[in-house]
């Protein structure tokens, strides 16, 4: 299979909702990071997600709708769950839901869980072909399993850690401005609990509600969400984090200061999010080491930590 690369105009969208329609992938961008995206009411192109990714089918995805009167048609939203997403849909919020006993998703969606994880991005691309498809897409980051997720359509493209030839086409809008992946809240003690750091920092949510979010341990070996898994987002090289210098040897990721591989050198976590995936790329690319300056852990900075932490676990 040759992997199409399409434009953000409206022939680009159209195509890509038409192969969405026949069962095809198509990476697609959001303002967090580019998602491997299929009709989430066909298992067959669903389970062409899992096998294109090498995901373990035990790992649920994120269904991407367009807004909330059709994620109402999907899970059902008790009043906790509809303020958070009145005030932050469209955004880089996923909510992990009761399932509608009729929402018609396939079961390999959600990983046999009664409950599903439902987003509606703001990226305007992304707002237009899921209106354009008029249904629900389910989309985990555009990238082989485990390895580092991609926020340009050359990422989704790459032959380190890409699908370039397992999927039918990567719709191109440019670098993704949040770059980090959403922050996924669930109710699984009857508190609203941050399951997943990400891109819509957790203060802020902390701040809609009134009060604390519960903060679970997660079980790798059976996710309630996305992005749970204890190794993830990794490159080729070894990671060493909250390195206040590098050591001989290594690619230093720097934060704060300015430098070849820095995140920001004026230390804006936004910038830093924006510029994590990325940088980690070009870093891993110079085939050594790889150590990372300290980094604030709170705001966007908790989600990057997450996902350097992640990055940087032993792999099975």
């Amino acid at each position: 299979m040759k992997t199409q690369r399409l434009a953000q105009d409206e022939s680009g969208i159209l195509l890509a909702a038409d192969l969405l329609r026949q069962g095809q992938t198509v990476a697609i961008p959001t303002e967090t990071v580019y998602g491997l995206a299929a009709d989430a009411r066909n298992g067959q192109a669903v389970a062409a997600i899992y096998a294109a990714k090498g995901r373990p089918s035990f790992n649920p995805l994120i269904v991407h709708v367009a807004g909330l009167d059709q994620a109402r048609t999907i899970a059902d939203l008790p009043p906790a769950a509809l303020e958070l997403a009145q005030a932050f849909w469209p955004g880089a919020l996923t909510l992990v839901l009761p399932l509608r006993a009729d929402a018609g998703i396939a079961s390999l969606v959600t990983a046999g869980l009664d409950t599903v994880a439902i987003r509606v991005p703001a990226a305007p691309v992304a707002q237009a072909l899921l209106a354009q498809f008029d249904g629900p897409l389910a989309a985990p980051s555009a990238n082989a399993s485990g390895r580092i997720s991609p926020t340009t359509a050359q990422h989704v493209l790459d032959p380190d850690g890409g699908l370039d030839g397992r999927i039918a086409a990567v719709l191109d809008a440019g670098p993704c401005p949040v770059g980090i992946e959403s922050t996924i809240i669930g109710w699984p003690h009857g508190r609203a609990a941050l399951l997943r750091p990400g891109g819509l920092p957790a203060e802020a949510i902390e701040a809609a509600i009134g009060g604390a979010l519960l903060r679970p341990e997660a079980d790798p070996d059976a996710p309630t969400a996305p992005g749970q898994l204890t190794s993830h987002y990794a490159p080729n090289a070894a990671l060493r984090l909250s390195a206040e210098v590098p050591r001989a040897g290594e690619t230093y990721i720097d934060f704060a200061r300015a430098g070849e591989f820095t995140l920001s050198a004026t230390g804006d976590l936004t910038e830093a999010a924006a510029r994590l995936f990325d940088t980690l790329r070009r870093a891993d690319s110079m085939g050594q080491p790889i150590a990372v300056a300290p980094i604030p852990d709170h705001g966007l900075g908790a989600a990057i930590n997450d996902r350097l932490r992640r990055a940087a676990a032993p792999r099975g």
